[in-house]
């Protein structure tokens, strides 16, 4: 069974750019750049964690993490180029699980996907993780 990667970011580049990497690490990415969707497909796709961005036109990234949290325990991590103390703590206050700063390296994210994997899941052998190594990724930032 493979890990399902939902990533809900209004950016088709970002959206593109962590489709490709994710599924270099052997994720499922589903991808959206509409708030509304991702609150429909994450209800509809059943993820193993949502990556979020805040900043978004329709349906900004609180009320999309607050309408996940009303049918779901799904892990959410907030991808945000805001870096304001008072930002991220609202976003955890309504549901978040973790939460980045754009840009974040690759293996960093990696990283932080997997621990809430392991978090929700209690192990990653169900993952479907491939074998790769961190040093080959980590030095790759994704853009802000």
């Amino acid at each position: 069974m493979t890990t399902k990667i939902l990533v809900i970011d209004d950016d088709t580049a970002i959206t593109e750019l962590m489709s490709m990497l994710l599924k270099t690490f052997g994720f499922d990415v589903i991808t959206t750049n509409i708030g509304a969707q991702g609150i429909q497909l994450a209800r509809e796709t059943n993820p193993n964690v949502v990556l979020l961005d805040l900043m978004m036109p329709d349906v900004d990234g609180w009320q999309v993490c607050k309408s996940i949290r009303q049918t779901s325990n799904v892990p959410i991590l907030v991808l945000s180029a805001i870096n304001d103390p008072r930002m991220v703590a609202s976003v955890l206050d309504v549901g978040a699980d973790d939460f980045l700063v754009k840009p974040v390296p690759s293996g960093v994210l990696v990283a932080h996907i997997k621990k809430l994997i392991r978090r929700n899941t209690g192990s990653l052998d169900k993952s479907g993780l491939k074998k790769t190594s961190p040093l080959t990724r980590a030095n790759q930032a994704l853009p802000s």
